[in-house]
């Protein structure tokens, strides 16, 4: 996003190589941009649009089957982004030391509060995007310490916490239910005084979004940008790990609920109108409910936070930046006809915002009846977005190095030069 929307990395930052220095190394030079990564961007990007703007997914068809796809999908596969751009700043493929590696922290924490704060903002627009930026601040800041890890030991600590995360959610979230605990700490929240809203508790646990089941995506990431993925079979084995990463989830989820007694019942009670035999795979199953049972856990819809849903977004997230790396290294005609789609990606912070506030500006301030009746999900909306956003980013990329928010930000993190 190099910027990912949500990690908040500087465009020029995704490379294959990307200098690595210490208070007693030289810098090692770049050999240039991840075009993979740049296009695995644009694609979540337009998944996104596709989640927030695009025709209901009961249109069916294989319209309905993409926009289906990308319902939180393409939000899983912007973490697992944000995990490898971490990498990236932080030194790949080796971790920055000394001096260097001091600075680079600054600069992370320093991204992290900026879209702590812009995500505050975006969201105070009142728009029905339930956006991400505060969610993905507060990760970076929790990953951040792993950083030095290799990729075997970050593979094990994303296996680990899919696993055992969100059954730990489920408790919390029950007993914030059943008790008050939760009230007492967002009275003495100060970022729930700041931003009005639900302050730590929110974007831990009870959010679209909750950091405690989020950080496998990011570990994720970051193991994929810890290898060398120039290696011979490398790309062949991550496919291979994403492919049996989605059977698991989506398989796996399947099984329980239709061989766990009662379980596809119980789910179907708590659905409030949602489709309980879809569970296992679409978000039409519903928003997860206020009082769960246990069956929920064998769900994998994209935003049900369980290990099922975790292990299936990883898997499908893994292929697509496979699929991306092999298109950019080997079909060069292909890559360069989706080059808009590559430019989305360099500069997804700025496209993100842009279409929140295009959103809020069609629906608020220039509010049309045509789009009531649309409720701003009509196909034809949805190529609008698309192709404006493939535009822009295409005109602004030839001229200018980052995106126009992408350079603010590089300018934000300034300071982090005087570190000593």
């Amino acid at each position: 996003m190099t910027q990912n929307v949500l990690s908040a990395v500087p465009a020029q930052a995704t490379r294959e190589h990307e200098p690595v220095r210490s208070s007693t190394s030289a810098a090692a030079p770049s050999t240039g941009r991840l075009i993979g990564i740049d296009l695995a961007r644009g694609l979540a990007v337009f998944g996104m649009f596709a989640a927030h703007v695009g025709p209901d997914v009961t249109v069916g068809g294989p319209v309905g089957f993409l926009l289906e796809l990308a319902r939180g999908r393409s939000s899983a596969l912007f973490a697992l982004l944000a995990g490898f751009s971490l990498i990236i700043i932080m030194g790949r493929p080796q971790p920055r030391t000394g001096r260097s590696g001091r600075q680079a922290v600054v600069r992370i924490v320093i991204r992290a509060v900026v879209l702590l704060a812009l995500g505050y903002a975006l969201t105070a627009l009142g728009t029905s995007i339930e956006v991400i930026l505060s969610f993905y601040g507060l990760l970076f800041l929790t990953v951040l310490p792993l950083y030095r890890l290799r990729a075997r030991t970050l593979a094990l600590l994303a296996a680990a916490a899919t696993l055992i995360l969100p059954q730990v959610l489920y408790v919390i979230r029950a007993s914030i239910e059943g008790g008050n605990w939760a009230d007492a700490v967002i009275a003495r929240d100060p970022l729930a005084w700041i931003s009005g809203s639900n302050g730590f508790v929110e974007l831990l646990f009870t959010g679209s979004y909750p950091v405690v089941t989020w950080i496998p995506f990011l570990l994720a990431g970051m193991a994929v940008a810890r290898l060398d993925l120039t290696r011979p079979g490398i790309r062949s084995r991550l496919a291979l790990t994403g492919g049996v990463l989605a059977a698991l989830g989506y398989g796996g989820s399947w099984l329980a609920l239709h061989l766990v007694p009662h379980a596809l019942s119980a789910v179907a009670a708590v659905t409030d109108g949602g489709s309980a035999s879809a569970a296992w795979w679409s978000d039409t199953v519903g928003d997860v409910p206020d009082h769960s049972p246990l069956a929920w856990l064998l769900v994998a819809a994209p935003h049900s936070q369980t290990t099922f849903s975790i292990l299936g977004n990883t898997g499908v997230g893994i292929l697509v930046v496979t699929a991306c790396l092999a298109v950019a290294d080997r079909l060069p005609r292909l890559t360069h006809l989706a080059r808009p789609v590559a430019a989305v990606g360099m500069m997804a912070l700025t496209v993100y915002v842009l279409h929140i506030v295009a959103l809020w500006f069609f629906t608020d301030v220039w509010y049309l009846s045509a789009m009531e009746d649309e409720g701003m999900s009509g196909l034809p909306v949805l190529l609008s977005f698309i192709a404006a956003a493939g535009l822009f980013a295409t005109l602004w990329t030839r001229r200018f190095r980052r995106g126009p928010l992408e350079h603010l930000l590089h300018v934000a993190t300034r300071p982090a030069r005087y570190v000593k």
